[in-house]
């Protein structure tokens, strides 16, 4: 199996060979599959709570909850973005900045395995949203 010290030190021509692409299939669909086992877990913490009568501690179950399903929330946001992530892989089009057709890169596709932009991409559309927010 492919690490990811192997990954990073391979030469740029190797880049997205089926090597690599079967790599980040099995990230990603190892982060689909924890996403939603937390889900299954968290929904199950929600209606297994007991009923506290004391205000404090209602207080904080409800605090606890909310940053719970904020959670739950981000979570499954990003599940769409893993299942266009593993078409791209099936497509050969992953790895690939979907602006400019530059590669990504593999250190990136590490931290971010959904990235759809190169960094450069990426900075360039954040500079003008800046620019709209002023």
């Amino acid at each position: 199996m492919l690490t990811e010290k192997k990954l990073l030190s391979m030469p740029k021509k190797s880049y997205m060979n089926e090597e690599q692409l079967d790599f980040f299939r099995v990230k990603l669909n190892e982060m689909r599959e924890d996403i939603m086992a937390h889900t299954t877990a968290i929904m199950s913490e929600l209606s297994d709570q007991e009923h506290e009568f004391d205000e404090l501690d209602i207080a904080t179950h409800q605090e606890e909850n909310r940053m719970r399903l904020r959670l739950l929330d981000r979570e499954r946001k990003l599940l769409p973005k893993i299942k266009k992530a593993l078409d791209m892989i099936d497509d050969k089009t992953y790895g690939y900045c979907v602006e400019t057709g530059e590669p990504i890169g593999i250190a990136r596709l590490l931290i971010r395995p959904t990235a759809t932009l190169c960094a450069e991409e990426k900075n360039r559309q954040e500079h003008i949203e800046k620019g709209y927010r002023k």
